[in-house]
């Protein structure tokens, strides 16, 4: 899966970017060499700037081949708080979205009289 990390109104360090592929690849993992995986791409952003307060974005938007993009945005004090929240809810809703597709799929087949080995 091709991943892209952004950073807007800052500088993107290195061990910022190694944490967010690190953070992605746990909260992907399982499903992260899947094949309907097509693109990553994670925006960070400093809403405020320099004023401060709970400012920090973190815009994940997971490209997945045949269904809807999966988008998760998460804003915190912290930036790394903001990427730790939003990385484990895009998790989250991989997983659901997989477990939806499996029940439909077997929904179907029970429906048309086929069987699918999973």
């Amino acid at each position: 899966m091709q991943v892209d990390i952004q950073a807007r109104s800052f500088t993107l360090t290195k061990a910022l970017k190694s944490y967010v592929e690190k953070k992605l690849q746990l909260a992907l993992s399982g499903y992260g060499r899947h094949r309907h995986f097509k693109r990553a791409v994670i925006r960070l952003s400093d809403v405020n700037g320099p004023r401060g307060g709970e400012d920090k974005l973190c815009h994940i938007q997971v490209m997945l081949a045949g269904v809807p993009d999966i988008v998760i945005k998460d804003t915190e004090h912290d930036m790394y708080a903001a990427i730790d929240r939003a990385t484990q809810r895009a998790g989250n809703a991989i997983v659901r979205r997989f477990d939806r597709q499996r029940r439909r799929a077997r929904n179907h087949s029970q429906h048309t009289g086929q069987h699918i080995v999973a």
